[in-house]
C-alpha cells in the first residue's frame, strides 16, 4: 500500500449500487480505496492506479460485498469525483 493521498472529491452512487449494497461496506471500500489498496483487482492494474495518484489519471477500484456482489469505486482523474457502482453500470 502506498502512502501517497488523493481527493475523492464529490461522492456518488449508483441507484443499483446504493440499493443492493449495504451502506457500511461501501464505507469501507471507501476508505480502502483513498488508502490506496485497490481491492480485487489485477497486479498490472494496481501498479498502473500507483502512478496513476503520482500522475493524476483516473482510478479504478474493484471490492465484492458480503453477498460477493462485485462492485466498482472510480475517481476521476481530476479528482472532482468519486463513483460507486456495480458492474452492470460501469
Amino acid at each position: 500500500m502506498q502512502s501517497e493521498y488523493f481527493k475523492l472529491g464529490r461522492l456518488v452512487i449508483t441507484t443499483n449500487a446504493a440499493i443492493r449494497l449495504r451502506q457500511q461496506e461501501v464505507f469501507d471500500a471507501l476508505r480502502q480505496h483513498a488508502q490506496c489498496d485497490w481491492g480485487d483487482i489485477s497486479d498490472d492494474d494496481w501498479v498502473m492506479n500507483d502512478e496513476a495518484v503520482k500522475n493524476g489519471d483516473r482510478l479504478v477500484s474493484a471490492y465484492h460485498d458480503s453477498n460477493k456482489e462485485k462492485f466498482y469505486i472510480i475517481t476521476k482523474a481530476d479528482r472532482s469525483a468519486t463513483t460507486v457502482l456495480l458492474t452492470e453500470d460501469y
